[in-house]
């Protein structure tokens, strides 16, 4: 049974290290501002979501119970991200940061010289 919980918690791992992994490659290869901050506020979520999953699975099994430290490190995440997100994205919105051409939203994103 032990073993089967350590693959589990495993697996958790990987797949919560491969979201971070794809929202760290998107932050530093996506082309303008606004996409790049789609890869941090949703794929690194997912990741250190399932990071946070394997940890809970791990210290529940080895006899503590459910641990308070993970559910407030999961509801931190879950309300800050994407309020420093869309506060972010405002202030480009406000500042009219350049775009490309393939950023949707074009209609209402001004295409301005600032910066």
């Amino acid at each position: 049974m032990e073993t089967i919980i350590e693959a589990l918690v495993a697996l958790f791992l990987l797949i919560g290290a491969a979201f971070a992994l794809v929202g760290s490659i998107g932050l530093a290869k996506l082309p303008d501002f606004f996409m790049r901050l789609h890869g941090p506020t949703k794929a690194t979520t997912l990741g250190v979501g399932g990071m946070i999953v394997g940890s809970v699975l791990y210290f529940s099994t080895r006899g503590e119970g459910l641990s308070l430290h993970e559910l407030l490190i999961t509801l931190f995440l879950l309300i800050t991200a994407p309020v420093s997100a869309h506060m972010l994205a405002k202030a480009a919105l406000h500042l009219r940061l350049r775009t490309v051409e393939r950023t949707r939203g074009e209609g209402t994103l001004p295409r301005g010289d600032v910066k």
